[in-house]
């Protein structure tokens, strides 16, 4: 199964790939890291990042989208523009659920990746959607993991 994680912060989406064959993970190579959002209003910029999005998750054969989800008040809550990045990536044609900042740190704990962050060949900005598509794979092999 072939996943994308998705941080969605400030005024982009940045994106990880991540696959799981033969019982073990790998990072297949994507011509993005991550897209910009649409300004707020802008019709016309809004359907070329949805088509543009549907595109990539079609010519990478991606199963499943996971977003990683937001706060929706206080401090530390989303932006109008990732909400609305969400509900477009939402409108997908892939699964599309999301993962809760707990789920993904239970996960990490329970799972942790064999392989050195650094080694793998990531951006450090794409450690958070690595996480949560990480987190998604072993949450489907492994379930939940017990408190």
């Amino acid at each position: 199964m072939r996943v994308c994680g998705v941080e969605l912060k400030g005024a982009e989406a940045v994106l990880c790939l991540l696959d799981y064959k033969v019982e073990s993970f790998y990072l297949p190579d994507c011509r993005q890291q991550s897209m910009p959002a649409p300004k707020i209003g802008e019709t016309e910029a809004t359907r070329k990042f949805y088509f543009a999005f549907q595109k990539l998750m079609e010519d990478y054969k991606v199963d499943h989208v996971v977003i990683i989800e937001r706060h929706h008040k206080g401090k530390f809550a989303g932006s109008a523009a990732s909400f609305k990045l969400e509900a477009l990536i939402q409108l997908c044609e892939q699964d599309v659920s999301l993962i809760s900042p707990g789920t993904i740190k239970a996960q990490l704990k329970r799972n942790p990746p064999m392989a050195d962050f650094d080694a793998m060949g990531l951006k450090k900005f794409q450690k958070p959607a690595f996480e949560a598509a990480y987190a998604f794979h072993n949450e489907q092999i492994f379930g939940q993991p017990e408190e």
